[in-house]
């Protein structure tokens, strides 16, 4: 059995050769092991999800190079902590000793506390590796971001994790009999999450162990269903919060119902505000429905209130209903087109003048200076319309609209 010690940590890889997954990193051609086999490494930000081995490749390197390493986090640390490490590296510098710096969740530390890292990681005093799960171009400042390479880790596929987990079980549990599917299925919960998938084995077994009163060590899918609930990675300030939304606009877009539906029960199930996505909802029934179907923007409005009545669980429903009608109507976004253009000709000339035939002449003096004068109107005519300048004079005959 296993000792006190949690198996995300007992099985922490030592050297690239253990380390599993990030290939385009790690592999044979991947820049981090060259870096590593020159000697030489760069300043670096590690940007991906949860468990996806940040932490372990920044501690690989730290046993692989002779520098000086510390670790930071960046949610309970401050400039106190750094000008401690930045004096030691001043110091390493005189003697030609690098020092390296290891900060976890530097997304946390706000704009003076990453600018205080500049001119050390600039002049070399420090070479830094910041991790983060958030979208790097959002929350580094982006002199930092130009003094380092960004390095994205996607989340650990299935294979990746039952090899770990298959590697562990034989060491750790081998009286336990535990299947293929099984192990599949621990590493589907995961989530794409290492540490998460030895967490689950790990809980698992010691709940089949406490309530194992034959002796027998098998451990079922059953038994793993019934204490894991599947992790979903979302962060409603983040940028997986965009790259969501973003997906539920372009798949109804696309006229594609099922991947409307489906983006929005990934939303829900992550407990987004249902009045979030009506509202953008609302503003894509007129972005791209426009007047092809003037229905969806009254029908998106009526869903809107609804949710604000009803409240989730129950509104989910009118948004999938929504989305589907959404994702089938025909689309023209003549509206948006013509708002973008108006507000670029607004922007280059300014406040142009009303032409003189259409403006209003309440008063004898204003109709003595022309206001009013051509007008001509519109119902007296008879095909009802005239042709009579309605623009300013700089933009006569100007088309916003498609015909």
């Amino acid at each position: 059995m296993s000792t006190l010690e949690p198996l995300a940590s007992k099985y922490r890889p030592k050297s690239l050769d253990e380390f599993i997954g990030q290939q385009h990193l790690v592999g044979v051609n991947g820049p981090i092991r060259k870096f590593l086999e020159t000697g030489n490494v760069p300043s670096m930000i590690f940007w991906g999800p949860p468990g996806t081995g940040k932490t372990t490749l920044a501690y690989i390197i730290s046993l692989n190079l002779y520098y000086d390493f510390y670790k930071m986090q960046a949610v309970n640390s401050g400039k106190e902590e750094l000008r401690k490490i930045l004096k030691i590296a001043l110091n390493n510098q005189k003697y030609n000793r690098k020092t390296m710096l290891f900060l976890d969740e530097i997304h946390r530390w706000n704009k003076a506390q990453q600018d205080t890292l500049l001119p050390y990681v600039e002049k070399g005093v420090i070479t830094l590796i910041g991790a983060t799960t958030e979208n790097p171009s959002f929350t580094i400042i982006s002199p930092l971001l130009s003094r380092t390479k960004v390095f994205v880790f996607n989340q650990h596929t299935k294979e990746d994790i039952a090899t770990l987990l298959k590697r562990v079980i034989k060491k750790e549990y081998p009286k336990y009999k535990i299947s293929k599917k099984v192990i599949d299925l621990i590493a589907e919960l995961a989530n794409g999450d290492m540490r998460s998938a030895l967490n689950i084995l790990e809980m698992s077994i010691t709940l089949s162990d406490a309530g194992n009163k034959k002796n027998k060590y098998i451990l079922s899918e059953e038994e793993i269903q019934r204490v894991i609930q599947k992790p979903l990675y979302y962060d409603r300030e983040g940028e997986e919060h965009y790259n969501i939304i973003s997906a539920i606009h372009k798949s109804m877009r696309s006229s594609n119902p099922d991947a409307a539906v489906y983006w929005v029960g990934r939303m829900l199930s992550a407990g987004e505000d249902p009045l979030y996505i009506a509202r953008r909802m609302i503003r894509f029934a007129s972005e791209d429905i426009g007047n092809a179907d003037p229905q969806a923007l009254i029908l998106a409005n009526s869903v809107y209130e609804a949710c604000a009545k009803v409240g989730m669980p129950e509104c989910e429903v009118f948004l999938i209903q929504l989305a589907i009608y959404l994702s089938k109507a025909p689309k023209d976004n003549s509206a948006y087109v013509a708002e973008l253009s108006v507000k670029e000709d607004i922007e280059k000339y300014g406040n142009l003048p009303v032409p003189m035939n259409i403006r209003n002449a309440p008063t004898k003096l204003m109709k003595e200076l022309g206001y009013g004068k051509g007008y001509e109107y519109d119902h007296n005519l008879k095909n009802k319309k005239s042709n009579q300048q309605c623009l300013p004079d700089k933009l006569a005959g100007k088309k916003y609209v498609k015909d």
